[in-house]
């Protein structure tokens, strides 16, 4: 039997790191093409819609619950830091876990990442949608239901539409966007009448293909074919495209914080600390575990290890500085949120549109919605972008099909075939399918890899103490606060996402011991001795 722990060793992995020519990763990114991947991967929309649930649940303190998430992403950020520095290969989680745990945790890890990158980037492709829809109905442009959304969430959409309508004419005493209206909304959506639905069949209006219903998310689909286009034409363009959408969504992010300080009330933010937080620390640690999400993506920034100018320096900066900053921005779009209306009357479907147009400005609104667009175009591109290099970390390593996904275009110096297909994949499932749990799905995997990368920090200062590491995360060794503080806090957030999205992460999980089993354990160039080991100097 083949040993399921085998591990990569050192020598190997930096002799892979200094692989040169055009079949292999072109390095070509500093520290501010890196800082911006890692922001361009944090800040979408979730800023400016997450804002409103947390307020209801911490209050004004709700700057506290993102000081909170942000000190939880930071625990594992330094761990992942040290990793990229010392191991500057593409393959994230998966490529330390090989080299600390054994093959088969980076299985699962690599397994785990594919569920994060590749249904994630799905997720924001349908997000992506949502927004453009919005944005066309700024110019009067309607887009048909069954165009914007897969068939099941059209339906829904157009059930809902009509049920706010009936709930509008039934309940004038319930303004929309408050927890009351959303109670009473989600119990009528719960058990609709026959009319409703009915009606909401009408307004769907959707063809008909052998007597069903059919629906397909056009937007989504484009949004993720154009970029895998972007990303298969080359690393350089692709950094590029990122720096001018995060240029953008940083403006408008900054705009929000500069432009609504004009109308904050500071008694909104309470004059004690029991009306500034009034539910005490536990909901500060309710809105952090809601706005945690927020964080999520900026793991993405390893992926790119192989392909930096100077790793050892420059990959810690890109993901401690794009976290920092990032936490930096949300506090300030909190603080403007909680002080320009109170926290009871926040909204909680779109809070920072909702505020300005509570003040009249309606055109500050438009400009929110045109950052959310920009906030999950980046996005998408790190998640694609990552995806596309666990995949060839995977297939160097032998665990896929070397000569499919580890094919490096001659002129690109990109992973061109797994970057379409991980492409094709998140521009069909996020066109076609609900993507409400599949996201929920993207949160728990993602926290897996958080821990694991904790967990493998502390077991390579163990076994290999003296190994140069160009940057040391604080206080691992010999009593690893860092570390343990990352599994707890992320072990926390798994654990609060209840058991429906643990048993779907252990469905997936199966699925790809099925697949290391019967393909991946018979092709590791490790469990046949294939990868090339020979002393070299350190990057």
């Amino acid at each position: 039997m083949a040993d399921l722990f085998a591990k990569k060793t050192m020598e190997s992995l930096m002799t892979e790191a200094h692989e040169e020519g055009t079949h292999s990763l072109q390095r070509s990114l500093g520290p501010v093409s890196l800082t911006m991947l890692g922001i361009g991967a944090v800040i979408g929309a979730g800023i400016f819609v997450l804002s409103g649930l947390g307020a209801h649940s911490a209050g004004p303190s709700l700057m506290l619950a993102f000081v909170l998430s942000g000190l939880g992403c930071a625990f594992a950020g330094l761990c992942y830091a040290e990793f990229a520095a010392m191991i500057p290969l593409a393959g994230s989680a998966y490529t330390y876990a090989y080299a600390t745990l054994g093959e088969l945790f980076a299985w699962i890890i690599g397994w785990d990442l594919t569920l994060e990158y590749a249904m994630g980037a799905s997720t924001v492709s349908s997000g992506w949608s949502n927004n453009f829809v919005e944005f066309l109905n700024i110019f009067g442009l309607k887009f048909p239901l069954w165009l914007a959304y897969d068939h099941w969430t059209g339906l829904r959409t157009a059930l809902e539409r009509v049920a706010r309508a009936s709930l509008a004419a039934q309940r004038p005493d319930l303004h929309p966007g408050t927890m009351p209206f959303a109670d009473a909304l989600s119990a009528i959506m719960a058990h609709p009448s026959a009319a409703l639905s009915a009606q909401a069949h009408a307004l769907l209006n959707a063809p008909h293909v052998f007597g069903v219903e059919i629906g397909f998310n056009l937007p989504a689909f484009i949004i993720a074919l154009l970029i895998t286009t972007i990303l298969v034409i080359g690393i350089q363009e692709s950094a590029k495209f990122n720096s001018g959408i995060v240029v953008m969504k940083l403006a408008i992010v900054l705009f929000v914080i500069g432009f609504g300080s004009h109308y904050v009330n500071r008694a909104n933010w309470g004059t004690d600390w029991h009306s500034f937080a009034p539910f005490g620390v536990g909901g500060i640690g309710l809105a952090a575990g809601l706005v945690f999400f927020s964080y999520i993506g900026f793991d993405a920034v390893s992926t790119t290890a192989q392909e930096a100018i100077n790793p050892q320096r420059d990959m810690p900066i890109g993901i401690i500085v794009s976290l920092s900053l990032c936490t930096i921005l949300y506090i300030g779009v909190a603080a403007v949120l909680t002080g320009m209306v109170p926290w009871q009357s926040i909204n909680i479907e779109a809070p920072i549109v909702r505020a300005f147009l509570e003040y009249k400005v309606g055109w500050a609104a438009d400009v929110v919605t045109i950052g959310s667009i920009a906030g999950l175009t980046s996005v998408m591109l790190v998640m694609l972008l990552g995806q596309s290099r666990v995949l060839y970390a995977m297939a160097k390593d032998g665990l896929l099909p070397r000569k499919f996904f580890g094919d490096i275009h001659p002129r690109f110096r990109t992973p061109w075939k797994g970057t379409i297909l991980a492409g094709l994949l998140a521009a069909i499932v996020g066109s076609v399918t609900p993507i409400d749990d599949i996201g929920k799905m993207v949160n728990i995997g993602t926290l897996l890899a958080f821990v694991i990368v904790c967990v493998a920090v502390v077991m390579l200062r163990r076994t290999d103490p003296d190994r140069p590491r160009p940057f040391r995360a604080p206080l691992v060794w010999p009593i690893p606060v860092v570390p343990v503080l990352g599994v707890l806090f992320n072990g926390y957030m798994m654990f609060k996402l209840g058991p429906a999205n643990w048993i779907r992460l252990v469905v997936w999980l199966v699925i790809g011991l099925v697949v290391y089993f019967t393909y991946s354990r018979r092709h590791s160039r490790v469990q046949h001795g294939l990868l090339p080991v020979k002393p070299v100097d350190h990057l």
